[in-house]
């Protein structure tokens, strides 16, 4: 049975979307952030040195880092939710599998970094968003012509792209401007795994 140790309002959220899209059967260990620091509690340094989620355990195998997780699941599903078949959707599916993290996030996380040092952090906002805007600009433009990042049907790309686009829309300027990823948003959470994976994950401020 695969264990999710799961941080609320964190990126383990998709992990627990994409194991009910894939039906694998699995339990959770939540885990509360420190309501003073915002951070992950030490008990996760038990589980991985890191100390930070989504870790997973399956049998004796511990895996961290969410795009680890995501192939590694999907494997174990036998491929679904994998790349497509065509070599332009495998190169597109691959592309967001790892932008999401290697090149979404980290503007993110500058803006939430920029944003708790408050005047201090003031000048280095608006370069920020600009920049974080013409990430914004080329998502919107690549779903102008499919509904999901990979193609046709949902991928694991989009479960990945899920965490930063939600995030944006919370704190990055993500707004109904940007009507190809508004209206991806309404279509991956209108879906039932993705409901049925917060009931079980708890409090998530993004969806």
């Amino acid at each position: 049975m695969i264990i999710v140790h799961h941080l609320e309002n964190s990126r383990s959220q998709r992990i627990l979307w994409l194991l009910e899209e894939l039906g694998l059967p699995y339990t959770v260990k939540r885990y509360a952030r420190c309501p003073r620091t915002m951070l992950a509690p030490p008990e996760l340094r038990r589980v991985h040195p890191l100390g930070k989620s989504p870790v997973i355990q399956d049998d004796k195998l511990v895996i961290a880092e969410s795009g680890a997780i995501v192939e590694y699941l999907v494997e174990k599903a036998g491929g679904r939710l994998g790349a497509p078949a065509d070599q332009c959707g495998t190169l597109r599916y691959r592309t967001f599998l790892h932008y999401a993290e290697g090149s979404l996030m980290p503007p993110l996380l500058a803006l939430l970094v920029v944003r708790r040092l408050g005047l201090l952090g003031r000048p280095a906002r608006k370069p920020l968003l600009s920049m974080f805007h013409r990430h914004l600009e080329w998502c919107d433009a690549e779903l102008s012509g499919r509904p999901y990042f990979a193609g046709q049907e949902l991928t694991a790309a989009d479960i990945m792209m899920s965490f930063p686009l939600e995030a944006a829309k919370q704190r990055a300027g993500l707004t109904p401007e940007y009507h190809h990823l508004w209206d991806w948003l309404e279509r991956i959470h209108a879906r039932p795994a993705y409901k049925a994976a917060l009931k079980v994950g708890g409090k998530y401020d993004f969806a």
